[in-house]
């Protein structure tokens, strides 16, 4: 049973990772499940955000090429992240929560620094198919593991040198198709449950503000400022989570 205080972290959780993904256009898995593992296991963390994250992601995913679009031009990548992300779910049903626990903060750590970093590099197109094959795997792997399959698409996208609208609306499909099978094995595993289904529909709300409160500093705010702000917030969630 949870105490009645700890709802209002996790409204607190999902109003945060809104307002997150409102202003950078990602970051809602990214800020949320490591923030509510620190007060519920981490598969019911996980469970939580089902219905945010695909109905975020649903909306997003109508900006640059558009579903369609997007899908056509990363099938490759989302076919393999599908596959590779039921497979790590099934390989994790024999960690403890302790262990699980650590490959989240790891996971956490790892986008920390993929973020810091931003590694500058190019995908020519003649390369992309493979390349996304390749980022498609590991993504599903870090993916089922922890649901936090952000930062390697993002470094992914941003070698693919798109504008913010394509950038949005790409990562928003690509987000979605890996949601899909991460949940769906989650829930066939059970590693989540219908009741934990059935709560996410009620963090639609603090996520939904979240994102309108997002949406407006996306212009008020000097985004490297605000990204630098997020990555120690993140940093000291991973530092809790392994102590």
């Amino acid at each position: 049973m949870v105490p009645d205080y700890t709802w209002l972290f996790i409204f607190g959780a999902f109003v945060l990772g809104g307002t997150v993904k409102g202003a950078l256009g990602v970051g809602l898995p990214l800020v949320t499940v490591p923030l509510l593992s620190l007060w519920l296991p981490i598969g019911q963390a996980i469970g939580l955000m089902v219905m945010p994250v695909l109905l975020s992601n649903l909306i997003q995913s109508r900006e640059g090429a558009g579903l369609r679009g997007n899908l056509h031009r990363f099938a490759g990548m989302i076919a393999t992240q599908f596959v590779v992300t039921i497979i790590a779910v099934r390989l994790t049903l024999a960690m403890s929560p302790s262990e699980l626990e650590t490959m989240v903060a790891v996971s956490l750590l790892i986008a920390v620094g993929l973020m810091a970093f931003s590694p500058q590099f190019t995908v020519h197109p003649r390369h992309e198919g493979a390349a996304g094959i390749g980022v498609g795997a590991l993504s599903g792997l870090l993916g089922g593991i922890s649901s936090l399959t952000g930062p390697l698409v993002i470094a992914y996208l941003m070698a693919l040198r798109l504008n913010r609208e394509a950038f949005v609306g790409s990562i928003s499909v690509i987000y979605l198709c890996g949601a899909i099978p991460l949940y769906a094995a989650m829930l066939y595993f059970g590693r989540i449950g219908l009741g934990d289904i059935g709560l996410s529909i009620l963090a639609l709300a603090p996520m939904g503000a979240g994102l309108l409160m997002g949406r407006a500093l996306r212009t008020r705010v000097n985004e490297a400022f605000f990204r630098k702000l997020l990555l120690l917030f993140l940093t000291v969630i991973a530092i809790l989570l392994l102590s």
